[in-house]
Protein backbone atom coordinates (compact mmCIF):
# COMPACT_ATOMS: atom_id res chain seq x y z
CA UNK A 1 0.00 0.00 0.00
CA UNK A 2 3.17 2.53 0.67
CA UNK A 3 3.53 5.02 -2.47
CA UNK A 4 -0.47 5.05 -3.23
CA UNK A 5 -2.82 7.21 -2.02
CA UNK A 6 -5.25 5.97 0.53
CA UNK A 7 -8.61 5.54 -0.73
CA UNK A 8 -10.94 7.63 1.62
CA UNK A 9 -14.17 6.73 0.78
CA UNK A 10 -14.86 4.33 3.12
CA UNK A 11 -17.73 2.47 4.28
CA UNK A 12 -21.17 2.56 1.86
CA UNK A 13 -19.09 5.21 0.51
CA UNK A 14 -15.85 3.23 -0.57
CA UNK A 15 -18.09 0.94 -3.33
CA UNK A 16 -20.67 3.82 -3.88
CA UNK A 17 -22.90 4.26 -6.88
CA UNK A 18 -21.99 8.15 -7.61
CA UNK A 19 -22.45 8.54 -11.38
CA UNK A 20 -23.04 12.28 -13.21
CA UNK A 21 -26.33 13.71 -12.70
CA UNK A 22 -28.83 13.01 -15.51
CA UNK A 23 -32.05 12.09 -16.73
CA UNK A 24 -31.48 9.01 -18.31
CA UNK A 25 -31.69 7.17 -15.33
CA UNK A 26 -35.20 6.41 -15.50
CA UNK A 27 -34.68 5.12 -19.15
CA UNK A 28 -33.94 1.84 -20.57
CA UNK A 29 -30.87 -0.37 -19.56
CA UNK A 30 -28.95 0.77 -22.15
CA UNK A 31 -29.46 4.46 -21.86
CA UNK A 32 -28.50 4.27 -18.14
CA UNK A 33 -25.96 7.44 -18.01
CA UNK A 34 -24.70 5.51 -14.63
CA UNK A 35 -23.59 2.06 -14.24
CA UNK A 36 -24.24 -0.45 -11.39
CA UNK A 37 -20.35 -1.01 -9.55
CA UNK A 38 -18.61 -4.06 -8.47
CA UNK A 39 -19.88 -5.70 -4.90
CA UNK A 40 -17.08 -5.23 -2.23
CA UNK A 41 -14.95 -8.50 -1.97
CA UNK A 42 -15.85 -10.53 0.63
CA UNK A 43 -12.34 -10.75 2.31
CA UNK A 44 -10.08 -7.44 1.71
CA UNK A 45 -6.69 -7.98 3.26
CA UNK A 46 -5.52 -4.92 1.88
CA UNK A 47 -7.17 -2.64 4.18
CA UNK A 48 -5.23 -4.09 7.27
CA UNK A 49 -2.21 -2.25 6.24
CA UNK A 50 -4.25 1.22 5.26
CA UNK A 51 -4.83 3.55 8.15
CA UNK A 52 -8.06 4.54 6.44
CA UNK A 53 -9.83 1.48 7.75
CA UNK A 54 -8.68 2.44 11.22
CA UNK A 55 -9.87 5.90 11.00
CA UNK A 56 -12.84 4.52 9.76
CA UNK A 57 -13.18 2.35 12.77
CA UNK A 58 -12.33 5.08 15.25
CA UNK A 59 -14.99 7.88 13.81
CA UNK A 60 -17.06 4.39 14.35
CA UNK A 61 -16.51 4.36 17.98
CA UNK A 62 -16.53 8.26 18.59
CA UNK A 63 -19.52 8.81 16.78
CA UNK A 64 -21.23 5.61 18.98
CA UNK A 65 -20.40 7.00 22.32
CA UNK A 66 -21.19 10.31 21.55
CA UNK A 67 -24.51 8.80 20.81
CA UNK A 68 -24.83 6.96 24.00
CA UNK A 69 -23.82 9.68 25.92
CA UNK A 70 -26.31 12.45 24.75
CA UNK A 71 -29.29 10.23 24.26
CA UNK A 72 -28.71 7.81 27.88
CA UNK A 73 -28.83 11.30 29.51
CA UNK A 74 -31.68 12.79 27.83
CA UNK A 75 -33.51 9.57 28.61
CA UNK A 76 -32.23 9.52 32.44
CA UNK A 77 -33.05 12.98 32.68
CA UNK A 78 -36.93 12.02 32.04
CA UNK A 79 -36.74 9.60 34.50
CA UNK A 80 -35.48 11.16 37.33
CA UNK A 81 -38.36 13.53 36.88
CA UNK A 82 -41.96 13.64 39.08
CA UNK A 83 -43.62 15.33 36.62
CA UNK A 84 -43.32 14.58 32.90
CA UNK A 85 -44.02 18.02 31.95
CA UNK A 86 -41.51 18.85 33.73
CA UNK A 87 -38.73 17.33 31.00
CA UNK A 88 -38.57 17.10 27.27
CA UNK A 89 -40.97 13.57 27.80
CA UNK A 90 -40.64 10.52 25.28
CA UNK A 91 -41.22 13.13 22.39
CA UNK A 92 -37.76 14.66 23.67
CA UNK A 93 -36.35 11.41 23.93
CA UNK A 94 -37.39 10.81 20.09
CA UNK A 95 -35.92 13.74 19.33
CA UNK A 96 -32.56 13.56 20.97
CA UNK A 97 -31.91 9.84 19.15
CA UNK A 98 -32.79 10.90 16.10
CA UNK A 99 -31.07 14.26 16.20
CA UNK A 100 -27.87 12.63 17.31
CA UNK A 101 -28.24 10.13 14.20
CA UNK A 102 -28.68 13.50 12.01
CA UNK A 103 -26.01 14.96 13.30
CA UNK A 104 -23.33 12.06 13.53
CA UNK A 105 -24.21 10.86 9.87
CA UNK A 106 -23.42 14.16 8.73
CA UNK A 107 -19.70 13.88 10.58
CA UNK A 108 -18.93 10.83 9.73
CA UNK A 109 -20.58 9.81 6.13
CA UNK A 110 -17.52 10.90 4.29
CA UNK A 111 -15.09 9.06 6.79
CA UNK A 112 -17.27 5.59 7.85
CA UNK A 113 -19.86 5.90 5.99
CA UNK A 114 -21.78 6.74 8.81
CA UNK A 115 -23.36 3.43 10.10
CA UNK A 116 -22.76 4.04 14.03
CA UNK A 117 -25.24 1.03 14.04
CA UNK A 118 -24.40 -3.11 13.64
CA UNK A 119 -27.97 -3.66 11.90
CA UNK A 120 -27.07 -1.20 9.23
CA UNK A 121 -23.66 -2.25 8.88
CA UNK A 122 -24.96 -5.75 8.38
CA UNK A 123 -27.46 -4.56 5.91
CA UNK A 124 -24.64 -2.63 3.66
CA UNK A 125 -22.54 -5.71 4.00
CA UNK A 126 -25.77 -7.84 3.17
CA UNK A 127 -26.18 -5.75 0.09
CA UNK A 128 -22.45 -6.15 -1.00
CA UNK A 129 -21.84 -2.33 -0.45
CA UNK A 130 -18.53 -3.33 2.35
CA UNK A 131 -16.53 -6.13 3.09
CA UNK A 132 -16.94 -8.29 5.52
CA UNK A 133 -13.61 -7.27 7.22
CA UNK A 134 -15.02 -3.71 7.14
CA UNK A 135 -18.17 -4.81 8.84
CA UNK A 136 -16.98 -6.85 11.30
CA UNK A 137 -14.78 -4.25 12.46
CA UNK A 138 -17.19 -1.98 12.52
CA UNK A 139 -19.59 -3.52 14.92
CA UNK A 140 -16.83 -4.35 17.25
CA UNK A 141 -15.69 -0.13 17.25
CA UNK A 142 -19.36 0.40 17.40
CA UNK A 143 -20.36 -2.21 20.42
CA UNK A 144 -17.11 -0.73 22.38
CA UNK A 145 -17.96 2.84 21.76
CA UNK A 146 -21.60 2.52 22.74
CA UNK A 147 -20.04 0.52 26.14
CA UNK A 148 -18.13 3.45 27.45
CA UNK A 149 -20.72 5.98 26.49
CA UNK A 150 -23.17 4.74 28.59
CA UNK A 151 -20.48 4.06 31.19
CA UNK A 152 -19.42 7.86 30.69
CA UNK A 153 -23.57 8.38 31.93
CA UNK A 154 -23.14 5.96 34.98
CA UNK A 155 -20.18 7.86 36.47
CA UNK A 156 -21.88 11.35 36.40
CA UNK A 157 -24.67 9.96 38.67
CA UNK A 158 -24.48 6.03 39.34
CA UNK A 159 -27.15 6.21 41.74
CA UNK A 160 -29.58 8.04 39.06
CA UNK A 161 -28.27 5.71 36.40
CA UNK A 162 -28.82 2.40 38.53
CA UNK A 163 -32.26 3.57 39.97
CA UNK A 164 -33.67 4.40 36.34
CA UNK A 165 -32.71 0.98 34.01
CA UNK A 166 -29.54 2.35 32.85
CA UNK A 167 -31.88 3.27 29.55
CA UNK A 168 -31.40 -0.93 29.34
CA UNK A 169 -33.99 -1.67 26.51
CA UNK A 170 -36.66 -4.38 27.69
CA UNK A 171 -40.25 -5.40 26.72
CA UNK A 172 -42.40 -3.41 28.83
CA UNK A 173 -45.11 -5.10 31.09
CA UNK A 174 -48.14 -5.79 29.02
CA UNK A 175 -46.79 -6.62 25.81
CA UNK A 176 -45.34 -10.29 25.23
CA UNK A 177 -41.80 -10.99 24.07
CA UNK A 178 -43.37 -11.74 20.20
CA UNK A 179 -44.69 -7.74 19.76
CA UNK A 180 -41.32 -6.67 21.15
CA UNK A 181 -39.47 -9.03 18.43
CA UNK A 182 -41.75 -7.42 15.82
CA UNK A 183 -41.51 -3.82 17.23
CA UNK A 184 -37.33 -4.55 16.28
CA UNK A 185 -37.93 -6.10 12.90
CA UNK A 186 -40.56 -3.21 11.38
CA UNK A 187 -38.28 -0.13 13.49
CA UNK A 188 -35.11 -1.33 11.69
CA UNK A 189 -36.40 -2.25 8.37
CA UNK A 190 -38.05 1.32 8.16
CA UNK A 191 -33.86 2.71 9.68
CA UNK A 192 -32.54 0.26 7.14
CA UNK A 193 -34.73 1.01 4.16
CA UNK A 194 -34.50 4.78 4.82
CA UNK A 195 -30.36 4.56 4.51
CA UNK A 196 -30.61 2.29 1.24
CA UNK A 197 -33.21 4.80 -0.62
CA UNK A 198 -31.46 7.85 1.01
CA UNK A 199 -27.70 6.55 -0.35
CA UNK A 200 -29.61 5.20 -3.81
CA UNK A 201 -26.93 6.06 -6.59
CA UNK A 202 -30.49 5.58 -9.03
CA UNK A 203 -31.71 8.31 -7.32
CA UNK A 204 -28.22 10.41 -7.10
CA UNK A 205 -27.99 10.16 -10.70
CA UNK A 206 -31.35 12.37 -11.50
CA UNK A 207 -31.05 14.38 -8.12
CA UNK A 208 -28.20 15.84 -7.29
CA UNK A 209 -29.61 16.85 -3.57
CA UNK A 210 -30.06 13.59 -2.42
CA UNK A 211 -26.71 12.96 -0.88
CA UNK A 212 -26.40 16.02 0.85
CA UNK A 213 -30.04 15.42 2.57
CA UNK A 214 -29.31 11.99 3.17
CA UNK A 215 -28.77 11.92 6.92
CA UNK A 216 -32.00 14.40 6.86
CA UNK A 217 -34.21 11.44 6.52
CA UNK A 218 -32.25 8.78 8.36
CA UNK A 219 -32.11 10.68 11.47
CA UNK A 220 -35.75 11.45 10.90
CA UNK A 221 -36.86 7.50 10.34
CA UNK A 222 -35.12 7.41 13.84
CA UNK A 223 -36.89 10.23 15.34
CA UNK A 224 -40.36 8.70 14.07
CA UNK A 225 -39.52 4.83 15.16
CA UNK A 226 -38.68 6.00 18.95
CA UNK A 227 -42.24 7.94 18.78
CA UNK A 228 -43.76 4.54 17.91
CA UNK A 229 -41.79 1.88 19.76
CA UNK A 230 -40.61 3.56 22.87
CA UNK A 231 -43.47 2.22 24.57
CA UNK A 232 -43.11 -1.02 24.19
CA UNK A 233 -39.55 -1.83 24.12
CA UNK A 234 -37.57 1.21 24.70
CA UNK A 235 -36.24 1.54 21.17
CA UNK A 236 -33.36 -0.44 20.31
CA UNK A 237 -33.36 -1.07 16.42
CA UNK A 238 -28.83 -0.49 17.16
CA UNK A 239 -27.76 -3.47 18.58
CA UNK A 240 -24.61 -1.72 19.91
CA UNK A 241 -26.88 0.79 22.14
CA UNK A 242 -28.96 -2.22 23.61
CA UNK A 243 -25.71 -3.85 24.62
CA UNK A 244 -23.68 -0.69 25.46
CA UNK A 245 -26.74 0.47 28.00
CA UNK A 246 -27.51 -3.75 29.46
CA UNK A 247 -23.63 -4.18 30.11
CA UNK A 248 -23.06 -1.07 31.99
CA UNK A 249 -26.48 -1.40 33.77
CA UNK A 250 -26.26 -5.51 33.93
CA UNK A 251 -29.26 -6.23 36.18
CA UNK A 252 -30.87 -9.48 35.33
CA UNK A 253 -33.63 -8.68 33.95
CA UNK A 254 -31.93 -5.67 31.04
CA UNK A 255 -30.28 -9.31 29.96
CA UNK A 256 -33.68 -11.82 29.92
CA UNK A 257 -34.88 -10.36 26.87
CA UNK A 258 -31.67 -8.94 25.12
CA UNK A 259 -31.72 -11.47 22.65
CA UNK A 260 -34.62 -9.67 21.09
CA UNK A 261 -32.61 -6.53 20.43
CA UNK A 262 -30.02 -8.28 17.76
CA UNK A 263 -32.49 -10.92 15.95
CA UNK A 264 -35.10 -8.22 15.93
CA UNK A 265 -32.92 -5.58 14.11
CA UNK A 266 -30.27 -8.02 12.28
CA UNK A 267 -33.79 -9.75 11.14
CA UNK A 268 -35.24 -6.00 10.02
CA UNK A 269 -31.71 -5.18 8.21
CA UNK A 270 -32.12 -8.27 6.15
CA UNK A 271 -35.36 -7.52 5.07
CA UNK A 272 -34.74 -4.01 4.22
CA UNK A 273 -31.52 -4.86 2.08
CA UNK A 274 -33.48 -7.92 0.58
CA UNK A 275 -36.50 -5.73 -0.23
CA UNK A 276 -34.77 -2.58 -2.04
CA UNK A 277 -31.66 -4.80 -3.96
CA UNK A 278 -34.08 -7.33 -5.62
CA UNK A 279 -37.39 -5.51 -5.34
CA UNK A 280 -37.26 -1.74 -6.08
CA UNK A 281 -33.50 -2.17 -7.41
CA UNK A 282 -34.19 -5.18 -9.22
CA UNK A 283 -30.25 -6.46 -8.28
CA UNK A 284 -29.73 -9.89 -7.44
CA UNK A 285 -27.33 -10.68 -4.33
CA UNK A 286 -24.50 -12.12 -6.61
CA UNK A 287 -21.81 -10.75 -8.53
CA UNK A 288 -22.59 -8.00 -11.32
CA UNK A 289 -20.62 -7.05 -14.31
Amino acid sequence: MEGKEEDVRLGANKFSERQPIGTAAQGAADDKDYKEPPPAPLFEPGELKSWSFYRAGIAEFVATFLFLYITILTVMGVSKSTSKCATVGIQGIAWSFGGMIFALVYCTAGISGGHINPAVTFGLFLARKLSLTRALFYIIMQCLGAICGAGVVKGFQQGLYMGNGGGANVVAPGYTKGDGLGAEIVGTFILVYTVFSATDAKRNARDSHVPILAPLPIGFAVFLVHLATIPITGTGINPARSLGAAIIYNRDHAWNDHWIFWVGPFIGAALAAIYHQVIIRAIPFKSRS
